[in-house]
């Protein structure tokens, strides 16, 4: 009996993997395929080409969209994982009157849609005159964000007290003790906050399309959206083009996550113990 059930458990498994890898399996397939073979749903081509992925980088600066978008994710990651874990240590280590208060006034802005703010928040960077720059993709999380300030705090609480009583003792300040002890014991957490705003970033379409103008300034998504408008004349859509700058924008993110699924399978299993 537990031998079958193990069989059962390994077989559910399996068909759940097939079922997640069979779109990007696909989608590699049909980045090989010339246009009238691109949906026939043969896994192996049968024309087999590798003139699509030379005609993208002729068609659009694809080099340049990709470094774009590779500067904004960096920052945004690296500036919302900061700030938001120097407010979720705040929220964990610190004892101060309405902390609780505050903390759910904190969470209660994750339940404001993003269109409410969409026009305030354009308006803020026009005036600065930053629209059309690649500033407002990134900038607004250097306040930190609810979501990734509730999942830090929640690995935070995890830890004991007595590392940091004894470093204060020992007449560390509270940036040293956030710094050189907290940060580092809660890595796997980090990574998971990276890891996020990192796809979310890299994926974004919304913003660009608010706030870039030329295509010099272009991200990868408003870049497809671009090539999806350029190659999609007289009902005759050139989904090969499209297929293959799926790809090679997809791949960066599965290279990512494969570099840091230890720490990422580590901070989802141990945030939120407490």
């Amino acid at each position: 009996m537990k031998r079958l059930r193990r069989i059962l458990t390994w077989a559910a498994l399996s068909a759940i993997a097939v079922a997640f890898l069979y779109p990007f399996v696909w989608l590699v397939s049909a980045s090989f395929k010339p246009r009238g073979e691109v949906f026939d749903h043969r896994i192996l081509p049968e024309t087999f080409t590798f003139d699509n992925y030379l005609q993208i980088w002729r068609e659009a600066p694809l080099a340049l969209w990709m470094a774009n978008t590779l500067l904004v994710t960096v920052l945004a990651a690296v500036t919302v994982t900061i700030t938001s874990a120097m407010v979720a240590w705040g929220f964990a280590y610190f004892r101060f009157p309405g902390r609780n208060l505050l903390f759910g006034v904190v969470l209660a802005t994750m339940m404001l849609p993003g269109a409410v703010t969409m026009i305030p928040v354009y308006l803020i960077w026009n005036s600065l005159g930053m629209v059309g720059t690649l500033t407002p993709l990134w900038a607004q999380n250097l306040f930190g964000s609810a979501f990734y300030i509730f999942l830090l705090r929640q690995f935070f609480l995890t830890l004991p007290r007595e590392p940091f009583e004894a470093a204060r003792v020992d007449g560390a300040g509270n940036w040293t003790i956030f710094t050189r002890i907290a940060l580092p014991l809660c890595r796997p957490a980090v990574v998971v906050t990276l890891l996020f705003e990192f796809q979310a970033a890299w994926t974004d379409l919304m913003r660009p399309l608010i706030y870039l103008r030329d295509s010099s300034t272009f991200t990868v998504p408003r870049g497809l959206k671009a090539l999806l408008d350029q190659f999609g004349f007289g009902g005759q859509w050139h989904w090969e083009i499209l297929m293959t700058a799926s790809v090679i924008t997809t791949i960066p993110m599965i290279v990512l996550f494969f570099l840091g699924q230890k720490h990422f399978l580590r901070g989802i299993a141990t945030t939120g113990g407490r």
